[in-house]
């Protein structure tokens, strides 16, 4: 009895104490405290966006498996940082896509993840009892925005930081986003309102493709560039700032100076796509910006959640177009490997632009 007493005692001891002999505690987004790894060299991301966020801290060789969504690329795939990483199609899956984790697949990987880094914390397995199940710390992130949820965003990549030994990448990344923040606020900040340029951007997805009614009434790069957003107007007086769905009829009220398409929406197929809807739906044929030619095409902005990279992209594309004397040293494509370069590691502009047959960042014919 005394031996089988001392082997539980000294089984249990050998769980509870970390693969690296010892501790730190951490608090998380959601407030919750664990004691993790001193050095961590084995972790999971689950969760939109999260291994997005560890490729920007350059920590993706840490990784010893991916959720399914990260284990195939298809025809459309505007992920940058999965684009520079295929290696990640080759990692062993531990779960579903948006956070439904598998605990018992994760018990059973060959290399065991020491910490798992979890953003959306209330989507899929719940990150309490995931913990439990596996033994495992769960750190729950607050993946945020570039707008009122900078905040969060920047917290969230200082506490990945600190867990992978990142913290000066972190805080590199973080300076980058706001110098080019500051830079496009400096370009357009000053442009009299008269001489600004109303704008809709239609065909943003949400959880999946939609059509050119399709839009985000903050969208970041018509904000960091003082454009007026048309749908973020109204949404200031209080008639649509938490749709997401604009009336086709208030897009032709408003008729816009430039329209801008969302390439995502191309997803929905050539009969059906928010392209497809400009070129054939009579109503659209009436706006100014189609008679005109003034449609371009932009990355999505949603893809496994917010694309912070594209969107910094978009901004000085969006930029270039509205106020070409402003821009005129940017050449939109370049700058876009430039940020995907520094965020993600490589340039991949000429993938994603492939992807959306060569319509990013150019003027679409839908005449």
């Amino acid at each position: 009895m005394k031996k089988q007493y001392l082997f539980c005692a000294v089984l249990l001891l050998l769980v509870t104490i970390p693969a690296s002999g010892s501790a730190r505690s951490l608090t998380d987004s959601s407030g919750r405290t664990n004691d993790i790894p001193d050095k961590v060299d084995r972790v999971i991301c689950s969760g939109p966006g999260a291994l997005r966020l560890l490729t920007y801290l350059q920590a993706q060789d840490r990784i010893v498996a991916v959720d399914d969504a990260e284990s195939t690329q298809g025809k459309f795939d505007a992920r940058p940082y999965a684009l520079a990483n295929p290696q990640f199609m080759k990692l062993p899956i531990f779960g579903e896509f948006r956070g439904h984790d598998n605990p018992e697949l994760i018990l059973t990987l060959e290399r065991q993840p020491q910490v798992i880094l979890k953003t959306y914390g209330t989507m899929g397995h719940d990150p309490q009892e995931l913990q439990d199940k596996t033994g495992i710390p769960v750190v729950v992130l607050n993946y945020g925005n570039l707008g009122k949820g900078r905040p969060q965003l920047y917290k969230s990549l200082r506490l990945m930081g600190e867990v992978m030994g990142k913290e000066q990448r972190a805080e590199e990344v973080i300076a980058y986003i706001d110098g080019l923040i500051d830079d496009l606020s400096h370009r357009t900040g000053n442009i009299p309102g008269q001489e600004r340029s109303s704008v809709f951007v239609g065909g943003v997805a949400f959880k999946g493709p939609h059509g050119f009614q399709s839009t985000e009434p903050t969208y970041p790069p018509f904000q960091f560039i003082n454009a007026i957003n048309l749908a973020y107007e109204a949404g200031k007086a209080g008639k649509s700032m938490a749709q997401s769905n604009i009336a086709k009829e208030k897009i032709v009220e408003w008729d816009p100076d430039v329209l801008f398409l969302d390439l995502a929406t191309l997803q929905l197929g050539e009969d059906a796509s928010g392209l497809y809807e400009l070129r054939n739906d009579p109503a659209y044929r009436t706006l100014t910006a189609v008679k005109d030619g003034r449609v371009y095409g932009v990355l999505p902005y949603n893809w496994y959640t917010r694309n912070f990279g594209s969107i910094l992209a978009n901004a000085y594309f969006v930029g270039k177009v509205l106020y070409p004397d402003r821009f005129a040293d940017v050449d939109p494509a370049e700058k876009a490997d430039e940020i995907y370069t520094f965020l993600v590691g490589k340039p991949v502009f000429a993938k994603m632009d492939a992807l959306f047959d060569g319509m990013a960042y150019k003027p679409i014919a839908v005449n």
